[in-house]
C-alpha cells in the first residue's frame, strides 16, 4: 500500500486523552476474519512464560528498624507535583505515591487491588440504566489539614480532567470524560459516581487523588502544585523540594491513620544513571535503579576478596568504568592513578547488592509506515518475519540471569490477566517467507541500481534509501564506540512524554492503494497463526550474548552485503544450529532503481548502549533477506521528540510501560490515525502511524465492556489484529536491575507492585 501526498503527523488528541500520554496510520487489507486472529496464542510459549518475582528483601514489620533515613536515587527533579500534567515524570509518580491517596494499587501480577487503607469498598452498584460506581470510604481517611477525604474533592478532580474546560492544563482524562455526576452517598463517607457510558477501567479513576484546592481552578491546577502540596493524606508528607541540591524531602506523616511508616525521612536524590556507580561507591546513595555495567561491577566487587586492591591485576573494565580509558607508556603514573580509584571504588562497591526483575516495560521495533517501503505491508511482515525476536530477549536478559521470553501481546505482560501470546496472527522468524513476502511487493535482486562507488567509512550496498536523506542528526562515525549490552536504554514512552504538536509536512490525500496479493497474503497469515512455537535449540545463546560486539562488528551500516563465513554460514545468522544458511546476498534487494534500505535511528548517549547493540543486530538480521539498513545516532535529548514523535524514521527502537488497564492506556498507542481540518495528521501516541478501524472498535467495545472477562477477551483480540497490521514488534520484557544496601527490607527490582512506602526500612539487628 501508498501514501500519496500523506501530511506528516500530529501528536494532537482528536478526543479524551489517555490516562497515560503514551503516536500512526493504516494500513492493513481486512481479509482476516476476528475469529481467526482471536486464536493465535502459542499454547507452548504461554506454558513457558511466567512472571518474574519482584525482588525487594521482603521483611515482616517487627523485623524492620523504627527510623532513619533513606537515600533513593531518582533521574531528575520533578517540574510538577501534578501528576495529570504532561511534565508529570517518575519522579511526580515516586513522590504521590507516597503523600497522596492511592484509591487501587497494583499487585505483582499487574491486578488493581482495593487500597484499605483509604476504601472500605469500592463496587458497581447498578449496571441499568446506567453505570453506578459506590465508593464507602474509609471513616479515619483526612487529609493532613484535618478536613476529611469526601466527594467534594472527587467532584474536583473529575471537573478539572473531564475535558471539558480547556483552561485546565490536562495531559490525560481517559475516563473522566464519561462520567455524569458525582455526588454524596447515604452518608458523609460514601460517593456515588454515575456513568454516561459504561467504562469498564473505572478503577483507574481518582488515583492519584488530590484534595479539591488544587483541582478548583485552572489556576490551581496548572501552577498551584509545581513545588508544593499544601496537603497531602499518606503514611508520608512532602517536607520540601531543594532544585539547587537536586533533593526531594518526605518525612513521617503524624495525621497518617494506617500503620506508621518505619522510616523517618526519605530522600530521593536526582543522580544521573552514568554517575550512579561512583555515588554508590561514595556512600550516598542507599538505594537506585541502575544500569548493565554497573550491576555487573557490583557484582564483580563481591566476588573479588580485594585482588585489585592488593596488587593483583584489574578485572576487564566494561563500557563506563573508569578503567576503561587506562593509558599506557609514559601515561603509566596516570594509569596506576586510574587504577587505584577503580580499586578503591570496587572495595566500596562490595558494601551493595544487586536486586533484579522484569520492569513493567517492554521493548519494541517501531515501523514507520506513514511512506516509504514500510507503507506497504508486506515490507512490514517481512522485516517481522526476518527477527529472531527470541535470540534478541537472549541476548539482554540470560546474561543477567533473568528468563528470556520474548513478549507476545502489545498490551499486557506475562503473569497478567490479559496477556495471551498473539504473535502467531504475523507468525515467527522465517527467512524464506520474508524473502517471498519482499518479492510479492516488487523488490528483488535486479531491481536497484547499480550501487555507486563507496565513499570513506562506507561499505558498498548501505547505500540510503530517500527516507535516509531526510533532514536528520548525521549518521555516527563507524567504529567510533563500543557497543556492549549495557542498561536498555530510557527511552520508556510513558507519563512524562507530553503530547507533541506540529504539521511538518503538506496537506495532501491518503490515498490507499489495494496490494495485488492481499487476499494471498491473508490466507498465508491464517497459516502462521496455527504455526507452532520454534523448538530449534539455544545452547549458545549466552554464549553470543558475551561475544556480542565482536560479533556484529564496530559499523554504523547494515546491509544485505554479507560475507560467507566457514562453513558456508552466514555471520549474523541466527537460527537453530544445523540450519543451512542462505546463499550471500549479493546486496539489497530494489525496485524502480532504488535499494531497499531502511533509516534506523537510535540514541547515541552513554545510557543506551544496549539499545544499540540490540540494533546492531537486528540490522544483521534483517541484512541477510534482503534489506538493507542506515543505522543513524542521534543526540538522546532529541531522540524521542523530534525523530520518534515527528516520524523523522523508518525503524526505531523504544519502550511502552506495562498497564493494568489496556483498554484505556491502549487504544491511543494504536489508534488509526485521522485527518484533522487542517490537512495534518492526528496519530494521539501511535508513532508508527499504523492502525485500522477494527482495532479502534475493539478498543472502544473493551472499555465499555463491564464483564471482565469479556473485556479482556476483547484486548486480546485487538492485540492480534495489531500483530497483523505489524506496525511494531515487541521484543523483551526490559530488566529492572537495583542496587541496594543489604540492610534495606521491603525495597527494590519492584516489577508491577506499587510500593508500600509505610513498610519500607532498615532490618533491625
Amino acid at each position: 500500500m501508498s501514501h500519496v501526498g500523506t501530511p506528516r503527523g500530529r501528536t494532537c488528541s482528536r478526543g479524551p486523552r489517555s490516562r497515560r500520554l503514551r503516536s500512526a496510520v493504516l494500513l492493513t487489507t481486512g481479509v482476516l476474519a476476528v475469529s481467526v486472529l482471536s486464536g493465535c496464542s502459542s499454547p507452548e510459549e504461554e506454558v513457558d512464560a511466567k512472571a518474574v518475582p519482584q525482588d525487594i528483601a521482603p521483611a515482616a514489620r517487627a523485623q524492620v528498624t523504627d527510623g532513619g533515613t533513606l537515600r533513593w536515587a531518582v533521574d531528575a527533579m520533578p517540574t510538577t507535583l501534578n501528576a495529570f500534567q504532561a511534565d508529570a515524570d517518575a519522579t511526580t509518580a515516586r513522590i504521590t505515591q507516597a503523600v497522596l491517596p492511592t484509591l487501587f494499587t497494583l499487585d505483582d501480577r499487574g491486578r488493581p487491588q482495593r487500597n484499605a487503607d483509604y476504601l472500605e469498598s469500592a463496587e458497581i452498584v447498578e449496571r441499568e440504566p446506567k453505570q453506578v460506581v459506590l465508593y464507602k470510604l474509609n471513616q479515619q481517611a483526612v487529609w493532613s489539614d484535618g478536613r476529611e477525604i469526601g466527594a467534594p474533592d472527587f467532584v474536583a478532580q473529575w471537573r478539572a480532567l473531564s475535558g471539558r474546560d480547556s483552561a485546565y492544563w490536562t495531559a490525560r482524562n481517559a475516563g473522566y470524560e464519561r462520567i455524569e455526576k458525582i455526588e454524596r452517598g447515604a452518608g458523609d463517607l460514601e460517593v456515588r459516581v454515575t456513568f454516561d457510558k459504561p467504562y469498564t477501567d473505572w478503577r483507574a479513576l481518582f488515583t492519584p487523588l488530590y484534595p479539591k484546592d488544587v483541582m478548583a481552578t485552572p489556576a490551581a491546577f496548572n501552577d498551584g502544585a509545581r513545588t508544593r502540596l499544601a496537603a497531602t493524606a499518606g503514611p508520608f508528607q512532602l517536607k520540601g523540594l531543594d532544585a539547587r541540591a537536586g533533593t526531594a524531602t518526605l518525612v513521617r506523616s503524624p495525621r497518617w491513620w494506617g500503620q506508621p511508616a518505619k522510616l523517618d525521612t526519605i530522600e530521593l536524590r536526582a543522580v544521573p544513571r552514568a554517575a550512579r556507580a561512583a555515588a554508590l561507591a561514595a556512600g550516598t546513595l542507599d538505594l537506585a535503579e541502575v544500569d548493565r555495567a554497573t550491576a555487573d561491577r557490583i557484582a564483580r566487587a563481591a566476588k573479588d576478596k580485594g585482588g585489585a586492591a592488593h596488587g593483583e591485576p584489574a578485572p576487564p573494565a566494561p563500557a563506563g568504568d573508569p578503567a576503561k580509558a587506562r593509558p599506557a607508556g609514559a601515561a603509566g603514573a596516570t594509569n596506576r592513578q586510574v587504577l587505584a580509584v577503580y580499586a578503591t571504588e570496587q572495595k566500596a562497591l562490595r558494601g551493595y547488592v544487586v536486586r533484579k526483575s522484569l520492569e513493567p516495560a517492554y521493548t519494541q521495533l517501531a515501523l514507520n509506515g506513514e511512506n516509504g517501503p514500510l507503507s506497504d505491508e508486506r515490507v512490514r511482515r517481512a522485516v517481522a518475519r526476518a527477527l529472531d525476536r527470541q535470540e534478541l530477549a537472549d541476548a539482554v536478559l540470560k546474561p543477567l540471569g533473568l528468563p528470556a521470553h520474548p513478549v507476545g501481546s502489545h498490551l499486557a505482560l506475562v503473569g497478567q490477566q490479559a496477556y495471551a501470546d498473539s504473535s502467531g496472527a504475523l507468525g515467527g522468524q522465517d527467512t524464506e517467507e520474508a524473502q517471498e513476502l519482499l518479492a510479492d511487493a516488487g523488490w528483488t535482486r535486479g531491481g536497484a541500481r547499480k550501487p555507486a562507488a563507496p565513499k570513506d567509512g562506507t561499505k558498498a550496498g548501505a547505500k540510503a534509501s530517500p527516507a535516509a536523506h531526510r533532514p536528520a542528526a548525521a549518521s555516527g562515525k563507524n567504529g567510533a564506540e563500543d557497543d556492549v549490552p549495557s542498561d536498555e536504554g530510557l527511552y520508556i514512552v510513558g507519563d512524562d512524554k507530553p503530547a507533541i504538536g506540529g504539521n511538518d509536512g503538506p496537506a495532501g490525500t491518503h490515498v490507499l492503494a489495494p496490494a495485488p496479493a492481499a487476499a494471498a497474503q491473508g490466507l498465508a497469515l491464517h497459516r502462521q497463526a496455527e504455526a507452532q512455537a520454534r523448538t530449534g535449540a539455544r545452547e549458545e545463546a549466552e554464549a553470543d550474548a558475551q561475544r556480542l560486539p565482536e560479533a556484529l562488528g564496530d559499523t554504523d551500516k547494515g546491509t544485505a552485503e554479507v560475507p560467507k563465513a566457514r562453513g558456508g554460514g552466514v555471520p549474523g545468522a541466527y537460527a537453530p544450529r544445523g540450519t543451512a544458511a542462505p546463499a550471500a546476498a549479493a546486496g539489497p534487494l530494489g525496485k524502480d532503481g532504488e535499494s531497499l534500505t531502511l533509516r534506523f535511528v537510535l540514541p547515541a548517549g552513554p545510557d543506551s548502549e544496549a539499545l544499540r547493540t540490540v540494533g546492531d543486530r537486528i540490522s544483521a538480521m534483517l541484512g541477510r533477506v534482503g534489506i538493507g539498513t542506515e543505522i543513524v545516532k542521534v543526540p538522546d535529548d532529541s531522540y524521542f521528540k523530534d525523530h520518534i514523535a515527528a516520524g523523522d524514521y523508518d525503524l526505531a527502537l523504544y519502550s511502552w510501560p506495562g498497564t493494568a488497564y489496556p483498554a484505556t492506556d491502549g487504544r491511543p498507542i494504536f489508534a488509526k490515525p485521522r485527518p484533522a481540518a487542517d490537512g495534518s495528521l492526528l496519530v494521539e501516541q501511535n508513532y508508527t502511524r499504523v492502525g485500522t478501524d477494527h482495532i479502534d472498535q475493539l478498543f472502544d467495545q473493551a472499555a465499555a465492556e463491564l464483564d471482565e472477562n469479556a473485556a479482556r477477551d476483547l484486548v486480546k483480540q485487538a492485540d492480534a489484529r495489531i500483530w497483523a497490521a505489524a506496525g511494531s514488534i515487541p521484543l523483551y520484557q526490559r530488566p529492572q536491575l537495583v542496587a541496594a544496601r543489604p540492610a534495606v527490607v521491603n525495597a527494590g527490582a519492584f516489577g508491577f507492585a506499587t510500593p508500600r512506602y509505610e513498610n519500607i526500612g532498615f532490618r533491625g539487628k
